[in-house]
């Protein structure tokens, strides 16, 4: 189809889109290779196939918007698709005749490029209305929340340019195909460029050469020069979205965060203050964010009339990306602190490090991670962080739990009830840990007694640590207080290993904090445990025949609200629910449930001090969730989701009940 003279300046164009993109790649990789740690290529193969399925079913995605997420999704495969039409564009401008020939496998290939054509060009145009003129809600931040001050018009201009490039590409493409169906007939395999081919009816051949070559000029023209623009845009996710998925370090759980050996000596500064200070990970998860808002729209925090948008964080550092990458990429150091330009110190202490972000985003990003690393810069560089914080910091260092109880008193809870020590049962086959809440906590003893009581009904072999028994660390660890956490885990672990190696192989915790860091945390320290929430037990127990449920206790209208810890960040959904659907006729949901449960506003040591500024409490405003049911229990599976929707009862003088699944269970065991 190409001349002589156009087929050299397109190899030419060609050969300078090749230096644009080598431009653009070695830019990236010097900026991204600031940060700390390096992908690990062999978990990348193993993860190869499963990630290409999600770039291709975009399955991410779907889980909130579902009819955006349609246009987006016409759009994505369209330019997926659109890979194979521009190789095969090329080799019939150069070659002539048709690209996989005019068998089947040619005309599946025709009818795919001229449905996916339409559908993207409807898909493009609509998320295109949909954010410059409806200018949807969910795609914008309050004026309170801190962006980049290239960023609130940024967006929509990266938007429009982008999404017209598309619509330009596409549809160019697509006439060009349809002036092609007016040269040669109407295709059955290509039935809207046919139909628009008839457009063309009065046109000569001349003309209608003429279109076919501005089809292709203009369609691939526009794929060459957008290459040096990709670089500034934020639709470079399109190629780092994927490798995201790809490079991401393995995690046990969304949760679980890095390690950090406190006995070495060369280790001058924690935490993250500058960009340059994150991992390759963080610095990539800017490069892919989309900038949809999705993890702002769960953020508890955000949801509440907070500052804090994880979103904006995020967005504020691809900015500023764009802004110094060459400084970056050329070694030096930034000239802001991430406290100056992407999130303030208000808002990273609004985070309750619930994990429904990273849970969200379509593209792997973790933006958790980054504001639970600047706290740690702030505690252990600057001594800065809430004074609340500070009686849970000291009890602690003294006395090993946040409550600041003398550990001599760690098992006062079960006074009356039958709870062995390790030491008087060393043959015990399950090891409960307490944890400090059912240990120190009027209301969250009484769980730890109603677990007792089942424990003992079920003739189960149990024992407790007792005395020996001390905060996991997690308040601390999430706070910013990786010192204390450290000094914890280590002791803890070497507890654990000597009891475990001769006695008791699981571990059962109702606290989904504790299960947590046993689980996830305590493994870099060298303990790796079975850990189960105590609802896993009662189910085991119950399925089992060990515990006998009396029919006529069967209670009516429970409600159940999934502790982040428990659902999101360790995937212990059903249980609960399946513990209660045993003592319950009619058990309810609350809309925002599983993965998607809204937090108690207690994580992230919110619980230690007071909540940020904002519209509202993050435990009211769960709590009104459950009231909305019309259920009248609600049943937890948390200590401090336990203390959270307690406190919001009361504030909201409901006569709702709030007890754990053990309470509940056990009231209703013959």
């Amino acid at each position: 189809m190409l001349t002589l003279l156009e087929k050299i300046i397109f190899a030419l164009a060609a050969l300078a889109a090749v230096y644009a993109v080598w431009n653009v790649y070695s830019h990236l990789v010097k900026i991204i290779a600031r940060g700390h740690g390096r992908p690990d290529w062999k978990l990348a193969q193993k993860r190869l196939i499963g990630v290409l399925g999600k770039t291709v079913s975009l399955a991410p995605t779907w889980r909130l918007r579902p009819l955006p997420t349609l246009f987006h999704a016409l759009v994505a495969w369209g330019f997926m698709y659109y890979l194979l039409v521009n190789l095969g564009d090329v080799y019939e401008g150069y070659f002539g005749g048709k690209f996989l020939g005019t068998g089947l496998p040619g005309n599946l290939y025709r009818l795919g490029a001229d449905v996916l054509s339409v559908a993207s060009l409807l898909g493009m145009a609509a998320l295109l209305i949909r954010r410059l003129v409806f200018r949807s809600a969910d795609l914008t931040a309050r004026d309170t929340t801190l962006l980049h001050p290239k960023a609130r018009a940024g967006i929509r201009r990266d938007s429009a340019i982008v999404g017209t490039f598309i619509l330009f590409h596409v549809g160019f493409r697509f006439l060009g195909s349809s002036f092609t169906r007016g040269l040669e007939g109407p295709d059955p395999w290509q039935p809207f460029a046919s139909a628009v081919s008839g457009l063309w009816s009065g046109f000569g051949p001349s003309s209608l050469v003429i279109g076919q070559h501005v089809g292709f000029w203009v369609a691939l023209g526009l794929i060459m020069a957008f290459f040096p623009y990709l670089r500034v845009s934020k639709h470079l996710h399109l190629i780092l979205a994927p490798l995201n998925f790809l490079l991401k370090p393995e995690r046990r759980s969304i949760g679980e965060l890095g390690y950090v050996n406190f006995e070495d000596q060369s280790i001058e500064s924690f935490g993250v203050t500058r960009l340059e200070d994150l991992g390759f990970e963080q610095i990539m998860d800017a490069y892919a964010c989309i900038m949809c808002n999705r993890c702002q729209e769960v953020c508890p925090a955000y949801n509440t009339g907070k500052i804090l948008s994880p979103a904006a964080l995020e967005i504020n550092k691809r900015y500023f990306l764009n802004q110094e990458g060459g400084r970056l990429a050329a070694g030096e150091a930034s000239s802001q602190t991430l406290i100056e330009f992407a999130i303030p110190v208000e808002a990273v202490w609004a985070c309750t490090a619930c994990g429904a972000c990273v849970d969200i985003c379509p593209v792997g990003n973790e933006p958790m991670r980054d504001i639970l690393d600047i706290r740690r810069a702030l505690v252990l560089n600057e001594n800065t962080f809430p004074a609340q914080l500070q009686n849970a910091y000291r009890g602690m260092e003294r006395n090993q739990n946040p409550w600041n109880v003398a550990g001599t008193e760690r098992l006062k809870w079960a006074e009356g009830l039958a709870v062995p020590t390790i030491d008087q049962n060393p043959e015990a086959e399950i090891l409960w840990w307490v944890g400090c809440a059912a240990a120190t906590d009027v209301r969250a003893q009484k769980t730890a007694r109603a677990f007792a009581e089942i424990l003992n009904k079920a003739n189960v072999n149990f024992a407790v640590l007792g005395q020996g028994e001390q905060c996991t660390g997690d308040a601390a660890r999430r706070s910013g207080a990786e010192h204390i956490f450290f000094e914890l885990a280590t002791a803890n672990v070497e507890i654990l290993n000597e009891v475990t190696t001769s006695g008791p192989k699981r571990i059962v915790a109702a606290c989904p904090h504790c299960l947590h860091t046993l689980t996830n945390e305590y493994p870099a320290f060298g303990g790796n445990y079975e850990v189960i929430h105590h609802t896993q037990l009662i189910n085991e127990l119950v399925g089992s025949g060990k515990l006998q449920i009396d029919a006529g206790k069967m209670l009516e209208n429970i409600t159940f609200h999934d502790p982040c810890y428990l659902g999101r960040q360790n995937g212990i959904i059903n249980d609960p629910r399946i513990a209660l659907d045993s003592v319950s006729t009619n058990r309810v949901e609350m809309p925002r449930h599983g993965e998607k449960s809204f937090c108690c506003g207690a994580g992230g040591g919110q619980a230690w001090k007071e909540e940020e500024h904002g519209a509202a409490a993050v435990n009211a405003t769960r709590f009104a969730e459950a009231r909305a049911t019309g259920a009248s229990t609600l049943a937890v599976g948390c200590p401090f989701c336990m203390t959270m929707m307690t406190d919001a009862n009361k504030e909201a003088g409901s006569v709702m009940e709030v007890k754990d699944v053990a309470e509940l269970v056990l009231e209703a065991v013959r």
